[in-house]
């Protein structure tokens, strides 16, 4: 059955009374996303101190630290999804963050590798059971006129966290060790955790809850796992093409029988009638386009820093902060203006200006550091273009959804996302990892980068979130 094109109402159990503000709600679930998107891209700064600390192992091996998170994370989203969607958001929110933050003690207390990926295999399955989780949360704390604000700017708290954390990460690093760069998401996990029981209500009544969808649920882990995993191992020159091409193909089948299988059911993992949505079907397009260019931007900025201007990490991680700082107010005006003009307007003049900040980064930066003038001007940009775009596809995937798959309909979201930001990984790595690094290796980057952000604006164009009388 066709999901309706109309916005979702509040009559109904998504219909609480909002007697107090939502926004301890809306500051709980965010603090525990912000903590998975930190941690997602925090990583990168601290690889080299792990190197150090495991000098025995192989960097194929300890890149298992980094690799084996990412396919957990983007396998289980959707999946996780449906959990939250058919056995309540509060109680799948709260198990996932207890995980979270379990597993980030065992993670910090690492003595081997093996630990340590163990360890890393759990918290992805905490951050997956979580994320969708929180967005679900958030849609049902505000009512229809101010979740455009309040979407926008949940997805600002992620874009933000996932910037920040190569600068914060080499900082904590540096002073610390990289046990810190999990031991930080204890205190602030534990605080969301208790407020969650006092100040979180639970959205879905035990009427609404569905048999769980568990072939449908292995079928699709399995294509979304063969598939990040493919994408992953693309970078590392461990496999051969032929074993990346099998992987891949087979994750491609299995995502075609999920198809089969989810079109015979009646109460699949993912209601299909999702993407018979025009709005919802483009702004996921172009997360994936833009997940590739926004993971590309973070590496692009240390290896340029790092490689071409000789700095040092922690002063490469201060360099690039002044970008990610501007994310947070853009995207409170912008959820705020979203809300009364509809979003294409800002995510299509957001990835213009995106692609203009490539160009700025083509052109004028030289193998003389000259942060003021000739990188400066172009952060400042970039960042203006990721608080207009990023938190805007979010609220837009999930604006014209009805409010029993916001939180299926958001983690498919995020979901394309992470694997958008899997092949940006992979991409920037076989573009750009390789010893003697030169100015003039960036320009073919950039080129490719200004490409993904136009083809993310094109995308962008038949989106619809205007509001209807």
């Amino acid at each position: 059955m066709a999901l309706s094109e109309s916005p979702p109402t509040t009559s109904g159990p998504e219909a609480p009374e909002r007697s107090s503000s939502p926004w301890p709600t809306f500051w709980i679930a965010s603090s525990a996303v912000f903590l998975v998107a930190l941690d997602t891209t925090m990583l990168f700064a601290a690889f080299d101190a792990l190197r150090r600390s495991f000098e025995n192992t192989a960097a194929a091996e300890l890149s298992w630290v980094l690799n084996a998170y990412t396919v957990v994370y983007a396998a289980m989203l959707i999946p996780s999804g449906g959990l939250a969607d058919a056995y309540g958001r509060r109680r799948i929110f709260r198990l996932g963050l207890a995980v979270f933050i379990g597993a980030s003690l065992a993670c910090g207390a690492a003595h081997t590798v093996g630990w340590l990926i163990a360890a890393r295999l759990v918290q992805a399955l905490g951050a997956a059971l979580l994320t969708p989780a929180s967005m679900s949360i958030v849609l049902a704390a505000f009512p229809i006129e101010k979740r455009a604000v309040a979407v926008s700017l949940w997805g600002a708290v992620g874009g933000l966290a996932a910037a920040v954390g190569p600068s914060l990460g080499s900082w904590i690093t540096h002073q610390a060790g990289w046990p810190w760069a999990f031991y930080i998401n204890i205190p602030v996990g534990l605080w969301a955790l208790w407020r969650s029981a006092i100040s979180i209500e639970e959205a879905v009544k035990p009427a609404q809850r569905k048999r769980l969808d568990i072939v449908g649920l292995l079928l699709l882990m399995t294509a979304v796992g063969s598939l990040a995993l493919a994408i992953v191992e693309s970078g590392e020159g461990r496999w051969s093409r032929q074993t990346l091409l099998l992987m891949g193909t087979g994750g491609l089948l299995t995502g075609v029988i999920f198809v089969l299988w989810a079109r015979s059911r009646e109460h699949a993992l993912i209601d299909l009638a999702l993407f018979k949505h025009r709005t919802y079907s483009f702004v996921n397009a172009a997360t994936l386009v833009f997940g590739i260019a926004f993971s590309m931007m973070f590496l692009c900025f240390f290896f340029f820093m790092l490689g071409v201007w000789h700095y040092s990490l922690p002063l490469a991680g201060l360099a690039v902060t002044p970008g990610p700082l501007i994310v947070m107010p853009t995207a409170i005006l912008t959820g705020r203006l979203a809300s009364r003009l509809g979003h294409r307007r800002f995510l299509v003049g957001g990835s213009m200006l995106y692609a203009a900040s490539t160009l700025w980064f083509f052109w004028v930066p030289g193998n003389e550091p000259n942060y003021l003038l000739h990188w400066l001007p172009g952060l400042v940009m970039s960042g203006v273009a990721v608080g207009l775009v990023l938190p805007s596809l979010s609220a837009a995937a999930v604006n014209r959804l009805p409010a029993e798959h916001y939180a299926v309909g958001s983690a498919v979201n995020q979901a394309t996302r992470q694997i958008g930001s899997a092949i940006g990984v992979a991409l920037t790595i076989a573009l750009l990892s390789h010893p003697d690094l030169q100015r003039s290796d960036f320009n073919s980057f950039y080129l490719l980068h200004a490409a993904l952000a136009l083809a993310t604006g094109l995308l962008c164009l038949p989106v619809d979130t205007r509001p209807r009388t």
